[in-house]
């Protein structure tokens, strides 16, 4: 029997998965209509808070993989040929502008023209060359796409894995030289090893091996896993701790919940590729606690705060774009391991908050974020190294997708 409550429900779930769609549309047009780099190839580097292009900008390898993995995955969700040419002119310019054919592995930064101007190999960047390529090849079967993926995971494997304590280094030489600064940015501890860059290596091997099932891939997906269940995790709290020397020794005491969030989902997206089914259950009861801890953090708004020094019980207050992306995900992914619908708030609350403060309606995507009277951090641009259609967009996609499956029964 159908019950009012029932029909609430799939009433909400089904509005939801509509405005995903629009807002899919909305940020993907935007970055198709102002991101072209129609003088130098690719894509723009920098457009500021304004809309302005930033004229003679470098151009990021992360901006360029998330460009990537963003329009290749929007072609397979929705098979709308326009996202694939994107893709495809991401993919060309990827492999020509930063692939470095001499001694592998991805520069971190290109000029203007397309010309190396950093060739060190930040192993994050690996991670999200390899999710792009990777997704390019599930939506075209291009073989190129498949062996720039392995040699990349090649690279990561022969310079980056810690064969003494497990996990990955994170920076390196052009040449495969482990670097002193190690930093993935300015903002970032100077520390051998973080939880940021195994996150997106695990999402990087997880979509890697859904298209190539290689033993060793298993292997190396396996153990990321583990080593966020064993030493990432605090399992006391169920949030992530996120720096850390090479022997897994904490270096700091703080909260990312963002990242928490995050990673619930992404670690349960693995274990499934897996298909282990007892590695699988494991995972979902940690990603089930992840959220709830991440729920306990939660602002009336519907928003999380960007970060909590633990030690000092200061909270850095402003919101950013990314961390109600993520929590979009996260929490409905808690609501169908649950059907609980304080979940399903959640995510829809997170929706709600991006609305509110983060859709820029005027000139389109989302802004980067607000400060903790709302308004506006003007100072961070709409388009750049960091600002990508990534996060924005794959929430919309997952929704989508969730929803549907929901609806589905």
């Amino acid at each position: 029997m159908v019950t009012a409550s029932d029909t609430f429900l799939a009433s909400q779930l089904s509005t939801y998965q509509q405005e995903m769609e629009s807002e899919l549309e909305r940020i993907l047009s935007f970055w198709m209509e102002h991101t072209l780099d129609h003088q130098h190839g690719g894509f723009i580097g920098q457009i500021d808070y304004s809309g302005n292009v930033v004229q003679d900008a470098p151009k990021g390898s992360i901006l360029n993989a998330r460009i990537l993995w963003t329009f290749s995955a929007a072609f397979r969700q929705t098979g709308q040929e326009t996202y694939l040419e994107i893709a495809t002119r991401a993919f060309d310019y990827l492999r020509t502008s930063f692939l470095d054919t001499a001694h592998g592995g991805i520069y971190w930064m290109v000029d203007a023209q397309g010309q190396p101007l950093n060739t060190r190999k930040q192993i994050y960047a690996l991670a999200f060359a390899i999710y792009g390529f990777s997704e390019y090849y599930q939506a075209t079967r291009h073989p190129e796409a498949l062996k720039a993926s392995q040699e990349l995971f090649r690279w990561i494997e022969q310079y980056s894995f810690n064969p003494e304590h497990g996990g990955y280094l994170e920076a390196f030489s052009q040449e495969g030289e482990l670097l002193e600064d190690l930093r993935l940015s300015e903002k970032d501890r100077n520390d051998p090893k973080t939880m940021n860059t195994h996150l997106h290596i695990l999402e990087a091997y997880a979509n890697l091996y859904r298209i190539w099932p290689d033993q060793l891939l298993a292997q190396k997906l396996r153990g990321l896993i583990e080593v966020f269940l064993r030493r990432i995790l605090d399992q006391n709290t169920s949030h992530l701790k996120l720096f850390f020397a090479r022997d897994w020794t904490s270096t700091a005491n703080l909260i990312s919940y963002g990242h928490d969030i995050e990673a619930s989902w992404l670690l349960q997206e693995a274990a499934e590729a897996l298909g282990n089914p007892e590695l699988l259950s494991q995972v979902k009861g940690t990603a089930l606690n992840m959220a709830i801890a991440t729920s306990k953090a939660l602002l009336p708004d519907g928003s999380l705060y960007h970060e909590l020094n633990v030690d000092t019980h200061h909270y850095d207050k402003h919101r950013e774009w990314w961390v109600s992306a993520e929590a979009m995900v996260g929490f409905l992914n808690a609501y169908e391991l649950t059907h609980d619908e304080a979940f399903l708030h959640h995510s829809l609350n997170a929706w709600k908050f991006a609305q509110t403060y983060f859709l820029d309606l005027e000139r389109g995507e989302w802004f980067w974020g607000v400060h903790d009277d709302y308004s506006l951090m003007s100072k961070e641009d709409k388009v750049g190294f960091w600002k990508c259609p990534y996060h924005n967009a794959r929430a919309c996609l997952e929704v989508i997708h969730r929803c549907k499956k929901e609806l589905a029964g």
